[in-house]
């Protein structure tokens, strides 16, 4: 399934999405794409090719995955890449630098970190070409500290699940 894979993440009506990072985005042709979905049989059905214009992905920073769509977030620009199983594909600019991390919930888009801050929220709206940053929050611990060092971030549709970078956090 290629070298070099940042991530790789399945939904529920069996879609593989594998994301990768400039290693493998360099240095092998199924790599290369940035961005593939491949069936339950490991076959191939889709790769992204940045449409005219778009910065090619280098390396993917996060990425979300639901049934029948993905969200992306990749270097070198971080735009919002949105694909969709039936072929739509949606490349939005953005405000947030290098996301760790999405939620996505109909138009509204929650990013974690970006900018260089670890403990940032960013709740976005997306409209149809670009994400529109509505609020920001810290991130925080239940006791009130700043949560700036946690394990990658898992994004699934609405939900970003998060834990401490060792186990007794």
């Amino acid at each position: 399934m290629g070298d070099a894979i940042e991530f790789m993440m399945a939904d529920r009506r069996n879609h593989v999405w594998s994301a990768y990072f400039d290693e493998g985005v360099y240095a092998d042709p199924i790599s290369a794409a940035g961005l593939v979905r491949w069936d339950s049989g490991g076959r191939q059905e889709w790769r992204y090719s940045a449409p005219e214009g778009i910065e090619y992905i280098d390396t993917v920073y996060a990425l979300n995955v639901d049934d029948g769509v993905a969200w992306a977030s990749y270097y070198p620009t971080f735009p919002l890449l949105e694909v969709r199983t039936n072929g739509r594909t949606c490349v939005r600019t953005s405000p947030v630098v290098a996301p760790r991390g999405m939620a996505v919930h109909g138009e509204e888009i929650m990013m974690l970190g970006g900018n260089r801050q670890a403990d940032r929220l960013h709740r976005c709206r997306m409209t149809g070409h670009e994400v529109l940053l509505a609020e920001e929050a810290q991130l925080t611990r239940p006791d009130g500290a700043p949560l700036k060092q946690y394990a990658r971030p898992v994004g699934r549709g609405r939900h970003l699940y998060l834990r401490g970078s060792s186990a007794k956090q």
